[in-house]
């Protein structure tokens, strides 16, 4: 009784769409030997009564061969009704699992499997200009959509959306930070600046939590918060308010069209900024002689990174030393 108890138990925690399927099979079997012992000479062999079988269950009714006596016909009429409906039922269950796994998708419940991923937390303009930028630049490059307020995912290619709280380790784990590229956190637009820095500080301390060599980059709004955010193990610190306050400034200073030259740095334009090593033939050249070596490769040379401190356009004759990096404009 054990014994049938548990493989009961064990038949009914397959799928339910797996155990239609096997009836289903199990019963063109059946009535496929069935109709070729009842008819032997117009099904000679059990493939040919299984073709009946599969042509009756579907519906299709080829009528290539058909019973001719009554027993014949009375088990096609109950292989009709019994199996067309089981065929039936099949269908439609897997139509819905179909459906339902897609509305999970749309609704951000299905997570990510794959890796060397970008992970974006907050949903808002920035995140979606970063997210067209980043197609432009690295067209198969997986995204994954961090975001509580959405109701349902942007239709965006290759954007995987996950609805939840990003402080939430099961939301993360949903993302597989585990395995991904870089995280950019976004500041919540629905919080005041002192909060959405608070909220995007603890993203982090989660994210590194989960996977310590995880790259990161926060938007931080205030400066307070980011030296919170550098105690944290932010690689990056975009600080919002200096850089739009910076760049309104520039645009008042020059009164002539300033802030139309800014959509060019967008990498999606083919122009970025990079911060890259001193390569061994420029150590110890000046400033001078490494711009015009740069210029020869169609980048332009902006400043020199030492430790902690960028020099933006030093002296001519600044020396560049191993361990230095150069800060470069190219396309």
């Amino acid at each position: 009784m054990n014994k049938t108890n548990k493989i009961l138990i064990q038949w009914l925690s397959w799928p339910i769409h797996v155990r239609i399927a096997l009836i289903v099979i199990l019963l063109i079997l059946f009535f496929g030997e069935l109709i070729s012992v009842i008819e032997p000479k117009e099904f000679p062999t059990a493939f040919d009564g299984i073709w009946w079988a599969i042509v009756t269950v579907s519906t299709v009714g080829f009528g290539d061969s058909t019973p001719k006596t009554h027993a014949g016909k009375l088990v096609g009429m109950v292989t009709i009704l019994i199996g067309a409906s089981f065929a039936a039922s099949y269908f439609a269950i897997l139509s819905a699992a179909t459906f339902q796994k897609q509305q999970a998708y749309v609704d951000g419940e299905i997570p990510f499997k794959r890796k060397n991923h970008v992970v974006i937390i907050g949903w808002n303009e920035k995140a979606h200009e970063m997210i067209q930028s980043l197609r432009a630049v690295k067209p198969f490059k997986q995204i994954v959509l961090i975001d509580h307020s959405l109701k349902e995912a942007p239709l965006m290619e290759n954007v995987h959306f996950i609805r939840g709280n990003p402080t939430n380790d099961f939301t993360l784990l949903k993302a597989n930070v585990k395995e991904a590229d870089a995280a950019i956190i976004t500041a919540d637009q629905h919080k005041n600046e002192l909060d959405a820095d608070m909220q995007s500080v603890l993203v982090l301390l989660a994210l590194k939590g989960i996977n310590p060599s995880l790259y990161c980059v926060i938007e931080i709004l205030t400066e307070h918060q980011a030296n919170n955010a550098k105690r944290a193990g932010a690689d990056e610190i975009i600080k919002t308010y200096q850089l739009t306050s910076h760049f309104i400034m520039s645009s008042y200073l020059a009164k002539n069209g300033l802030s139309t030259i800014y959509s060019k740095l967008n990498p999606a334009t083919g122009n970025s900024f990079q911060v890259l090593p001193v390569p061994e033939n420029l150590v110890g050249k000046t400033f001078k002689e490494a711009s015009i070596h740069l210029l020869d490769q169609e980048s332009i040379l902006l400043g020199i990174k030492r430790e902690e401190e960028a020099k933006m356009n030093p002296p001519l004759s600044y020396e560049i030393l191993a361990g230095d990096y150069l800060i470069v404009f190219s396309h």
